[in-house]
């Protein structure tokens, strides 16, 4: 089970990589909370529909186990607007990277925060992808902290507290209805920040529409369902190095459709990525017993 869940994980890696130019094209149509708003309202409205059967108005009343979503949701939408702070301030290959961070600060909070301290072969696999994620995404390998900088480092620790929780939560709320309540808190928190964080604008076009469509269902709707059931199998570790593959994805869709071609150094580290995920991969957990998604 835990080989089909972070086979699961690695196809929402390809999904989030594969639609990172999608978003980038729509995005001169939209402003990005007005996007994110209406692509996460989308996929709660799908994702409502489709559970439909499973939560019934009382399981998502107020007396039922909420917290698990609106937290992970909270996380998730702080990811997102920090992020988009930042962009304003700094450049997109140093965005791209240090929103990376997520992935090295997973198990520093995981240990800190649910006392689940990672194996040696996770640490080594984490180092290993994040120095190739530096290789992919900056070019000229220079690091000059600004301000921007700094808001996007807060939207790595965001989106490193959205993996915790979400794994966290899941076994115990169910990932049917923490899918629904995290998506459903995003859109609502979008819906109601878009129109004075930033100035929003709105240009009706195929490629918004399209961009909206694949986003909402496929990178949102199944993506963040299929997260929330895969993380029940494996460890909150793991899960951060295999997320290390977006990237790989995003330069790969970006030839396939702009022509973008990888440099030696591009490749360089998508080599170390994909060595990274295979020493977290082929290396076992020492015997010891780890958390999965619940305090064993």
């Amino acid at each position: 089970m835990r080989w089909k869940a972070e086979a699961a994980l690695l196809a929402i890696a390809f999904i989030w990589g594969a639609t990172f130019v999608l978003v980038k094209q729509a995005l001169a149509d939209a402003s990005t909370l007005l996007f994110l708003a209406l692509r996460f309202l989308l996929a709660a409205v799908v994702l409502a529909l489709a559970y439909r059967r499973q939560l019934s108005a009382a399981s998502l009343g107020l007396g039922a186990p909420i917290r698990g979503g609106l937290l992970t949701g909270l996380c998730l939408f702080g990811g997102y607007l920090f992020q988009t702070w930042g962009l304003r301030l700094t450049t997109p290959s140093k965005s791209a990277f240090l929103t990376g961070l997520a992935i090295p600060l997973v198990p520093l909070l995981a240990a800190l925060i649910l006392r689940v301290p990672p194996t040696v072969a996770e640490l080594a696999g984490i180092g290993v992808a994040t120095a190739g994620m530096a290789l992919m995404t900056l070019p000229g390998g220079e690091l000059a902290v600004n301000p921007g900088d700094l808001l996007t480092l807060g939207a790595a620790f965001f989106f490193a507290l959205h993996l915790l929780a979400v794994g966290h939560y899941s076994p115990r709320d169910g990932f049917e209805r923490l899918s629904l309540l995290q998506v459903a808190t995003v859109a609502l928190l979008a819906l109601a920040t878009f129109w004075w964080v930033e100035t929003p604008f709105f240009r009706p076009s195929l490629t918004l529409a399209g961009a909206i469509a694949v986003t909402g269902l496929l990178a949102t709707a199944l993506a963040l369902t299929v997260q929330a059931w895969a993380q029940r199998h494996t460890s909150f570790t793991r899960t951060a190095v295999i997320f290390a593959a977006e990237p790989i994805f995003a330069a790969a869709t970006s030839f396939a459709v702009l022509g973008e071609i990888l440099t030696p150094r591009g490749w360089l580290g998508a080599a170390l990525i994909l060595t990274g995920i295979l020493i977290v991969e082929l290396k076992p957990f020492s015997g010891r017993k780890r958390l999965v998604g619940r305090r064993n």
